[in-house]
């Protein structure tokens, strides 16, 4: 069937049209990709006295002036991730900084996110042990002391945490699964709040990050019994580790920037570019003191890093059943 003069023409100036809009979308986010970033950036992350937070700051300070537009950190807890990965447009203005709570809490409960799916890796940018550490008064001197105390008395202990799937979440039921103790646990809004909690004795005991703990074991308001990392380290002193009474017990905390998952590969590698630089010219006595290493990898190890500890920690979480 043969199309009329006019029917061609029409044709022809829709399909011309339509070619025009799709080349002004790609010259528009070429035009926007090139003026980025035209704004302030945010990085979302976990509430004050934690890791995250410290580390969010650390980054959003160093990429400031190299960026050359101002970054700055807001601490809206947990929700952090699900906002990032679900309600936030993928142009590099908002970001997360967070850590095992965005891969392992999917494989823990039912989450509003993907963490393959819907958020896009910058960079890992610092990790840290975390320590076992007992209020005072628990009369415990030694990670054996405590298992042995758990197991006299099960159900009798608590101990604080925060989100689910927190490094501090999974360091305790790593070690009342291998332990083989019952311990219960006290929810909290975030690290730093269950830090007051063990001080204040709403909860006997904790798994912390390294950094925010050391001035509470200094003071004395809590007691240190280990780390988690696999054989002691320069970062905890001579804290022996967990490992020594269960072997092969570790549980550390990694950190790294997210963006949402669409966020335009330019973007992405010119923020995983400066924030890896920054993270590695940060002081090292600053970060020693702070009980963190400086991983600084790139889009591509991060990813990596995700996908197997996912695989590693979801064998465990499911024959562990962890609580929730």
């Amino acid at each position: 069937m043969k199309l009329e003069v006019k029917q061609l023409d029409a044709l022809t100036n829709r399909l011309t049209l339509a070619i025009s809009a799709v080349a002004l979308s790609v010259a528009g986010n070429a035009i926007a990709q090139d003026k980025y970033p035209a704004k302030i950036i945010r990085i979302l992350t976990a509430a004050p006295g934690s890791n995250h937070d410290w580390g969010a700051r650390l980054v959003a300070q160093e990429l400031t002036p190299r960026i050359g537009q101002r970054v700055v950190v807001e601490n809206r807890g947990s929700i952090s991730v699900e906002i990032v990965a679900r309600d936030t447009p993928p142009d590099g203005y908002t970001l997360v900084f967070y850590g095992a709570y965005v891969w392992l809490q999917p494989l823990l409960t039912k989450a509003n996110w993907d963490p393959l799916e819907d958020l896009a890796p910058i960079s890992l940018a610092i990790s840290s042990p975390n320590i076992l550490v007992v209020h005072p008064a628990l009369p415990v001197k030694s990670t054996k002391d405590l298992v042995a105390l758990a197991k006299a008395r099960p159900d009798a202990l608590n101990y604080g945490a925060g989100g689910g799937g927190s490094s501090q979440h999974i360091a305790a039921e790593l070690f009342k699964y291998m332990a083989q103790v019952k311990i219960v646990r006290v929810n909290y809004k975030g690290a730093g709040p269950s830090m007051l909690g063990l001080i204040t004795g709403e909860v006997q005991l904790m798994f912390a990050a390294l950094g925010p703990a050391l001035p509470h074991v200094k003071s004395g308001k809590v007691r240190a019994l280990a780390v988690t990392t696999p054989k002691p380290t320069p970062l905890a002193g001579d804290l022996p580790a967990v490992a020594s009474v269960l072997p092969g017990y570790v549980c550390e905390s990694a950190i790294g920037l997210f963006a949402p998952k669409k966020t335009p590969a330019a973007i992405i590698k010119l923020l995983a570019t400066h924030a890896q630089q920054g993270v590695k010219a940060a002081d090292p006595k600053i970060t020693f003191n702070n009980g963190v290493e400086v991983v600084a990898s790139s889009p591509e190890e991060f990813a990596r890093f995700i996908k197997a500890d996912m695989t590693r920690m979801g064998e465990v979480i499911r024959s562990a059943s962890f609580s929730n």
